[in-house]
């Protein structure tokens, strides 16, 4: 899985059209073939049969009434009076009576070409015959304009032999897409019960452990396998969301306006807990009116989680995390900055990647930031990154900024009694590891 969901139905796409192209341009190809040959076989077999009749008719044709589209010039004898204009060439007939060698050339004048053959015949008498081509060039014209009709023909017949070839040759990739994300739904929906019931488990028994005061390795290593089982929670987590993005990237039912400074202010407050335990400075800096985005707000609420638990993640103690919202071109912009190591701008793509492990002991394999970016894109927005060794780095969303959702007036209810609920009953839910943090292994840089 080193790319997203996304990309891999773009190149499913992508294969269908690229089989579609490639059908139409062999079809075109074939069809320009056979017409260039087509066109090179008329036009030899039309200039040797004109040239055979010209030459004949030059040597030994009737001056006063030769061949259709033929004209001949001769010493005492009148032209036609349909002959064409400029005939007979004067130098040519000069030529040959000074050489006696017969002279041919090709001659473009008022939209036609003509052949001219001059020479002497065997009276003596210089004769100059001319031959129009109007009716061999009007069939060479029609010869390319039916090419062309079946150019048409061919591609529109290569459209559809491509997409149902480009179709059936890549059903079985869509197919075993379509199964993997399948499989990774059912197999998440399956495991989430019994991985929680492992991790609820292994912090009761971690605190057992600490009441108890038994010896610190034990502790310890109950303390490791509550942040692995809560780590394994979080992977599975992310394998939803993306299976769910994959399966339906609209989701319409599911998209509403989101006011996007409260998601983030919720957030926050949500890692507050985990900020103060690592001494950090969070800031909000966003303006007092709400700024609507279109979108799945449980989708976007683990995008800015996302975020804000890579800020904490890779701020040392004493560090300042700052998240500002903004609106920018009819944009709501969202932007995550810290005081952290930072990282290679060369590495920015890099960061991305599901399942990259970041250099040090701070990264480790997981989703992350790749699904972050895959939520942002179906959202129809951007994230970009930025930093620099040393100098911290800033994370930024830009999601396009949607009308705020109708009012909609309240309906009086009557009032009644809500049950007790027992003390004892806890709520639903996967629990947090015993240390804290929301994403324990946090994402890579």
């Amino acid at each position: 899985m080193s790319q997203s969901a996304s990309a891999e139905w773009t190149a499913v796409r992508r294969a269908r059209l690229r089989i579609a192209v490639i059908t139409g341009a062999i079809i075109t190809l074939l069809v320009t073939v056979v017409g260039g040959v087509a066109h090179t076989v008329m036009v030899d077999a039309q200039n040797d049969q004109v040239w055979r009749e010209l030459r004949y008719g030059a040597g030994y044709g009737d001056l006063t009434s030769p061949p259709v589209c033929t004209w001949l010039y001769a010493p005492g004898v009148a032209p036609l009076p349909n002959a064409p204009a400029g005939f007979p060439l004067r130098a040519d007939v000069h030529r040959v009576r000074v050489t006696h060698e017969a002279v041919e050339r090709t001659v473009e004048r008022d939209h036609t070409v003509y052949l001219v053959r001059t020479q002497v015949r065997a009276d003596g008498d210089v004769v100059q015959a001319v031959f129009d081509m109007r009716f061999q060039l009007a069939d060479r014209s029609h010869l390319w304009f039916a090419l062309g009709v079946a150019e048409v023909v061919g591609l529109l017949a290569a459209a559809v032999t491509g997409a149902f070839l480009g179709r059936r040759a890549v059903a079985p990739l869509a197919e075993a897409l379509t199964r993997q994300h399948r499989f990774v739904t059912d197999a998440s929906h399956e495991l989430r019960t019994p991985i929680t019931q492992v991790h609820t488990r292994a912090q009761v028994l971690a605190r057992q452990a600490a009441d108890q005061d038994l010896p610190v390795p034990h502790r310890d290593g109950l303390s490791r396998l509550v942040a692995s089982t809560g780590r394994l929670g979080e992977v599975l987590d992310d394998l939803l969301l993306s299976a769910s993005l994959a399966a339906g990237p609209a989701r319409p039912s599911e998209r509403r306006p989101v006011d996007l400074v409260a998601l983030a202010r919720a957030v926050v407050a949500e890692e507050s807990d985990r900020a103060r335990a690592r001494r950090l400075t969070v800031v909000v800096d966003g303006p007092s009116h709400p700024l609507f985005v279109d979108g799945i707000q449980s989708a976007l609420r683990r995008a800015v989680g996302e975020l804000l638990s890579n800020a904490i993640r890779h701020t040392p103690a004493e560090g300042r995390i700052g998240m500002t919202l903004s609106r920018s071109g009819g944009l709501v912009v969202l932007a995550v900055t810290d005081t952290g190591p930072g990282f290679d701008p060369a590495a920015v793509e890099q960061l991305f990647l599901r399942f990259h492990r970041g250099s040090g002991d701070g990264g480790r394999y997981g989703l992350g930031l790749a699904l972050l970016r895959e939520v942002v894109t179906r959202h129809g927005g951007t994230v970009a990154a930025t930093g620099r060794p040393g100098h911290g780095a800033r994370f930024t969303i830009r999601l396009p900024e949607c009308a705020p959702p109708p009012v909609v007036p309240a309906v009086a209810r009557p009032v009644t009694a809500a049950p007790a609920r027992p003390a004892d009953v806890p709520r639903r839910g996967r629990p947090r590891p015993a240390d804290g943090p929301a994403r324990p292994g946090g994402s890579p840089r």
